[in-house]
């Protein structure tokens, strides 16, 4: 798995799968779950304040909302 999310391995060893990505446009603090549109080509970059979750629960809580597509 480390593989397919090089930015942060440890995480994503852990099933931290979820992005949580900030929109360069707007601010919006949008989460990506597998299997979404976006999914695949959103980066993560921690030093923007972009990170990991690991459950839906965990990014909704923390004030981020889910992606559309």
């Amino acid at each position: 798995i480390a593989s397919r999310f090089p930015e942060t391995p440890s995480l994503a060893s852990n099933q931290c799968v979820i992005k949580g990505n900030i929109s360069i446009n707007s601010g919006e603090r949008i989460y990506h779950v597998p299997g979404q549109k976006f999914y695949t080509p959103t980066k993560i970059s921690p030093q923007y304040g972009e990170r990991w979750f690991c459950s839906e629960a965990e990014a909704r809580a923390a004030g981020w909302r889910k992606a559309e597509r």
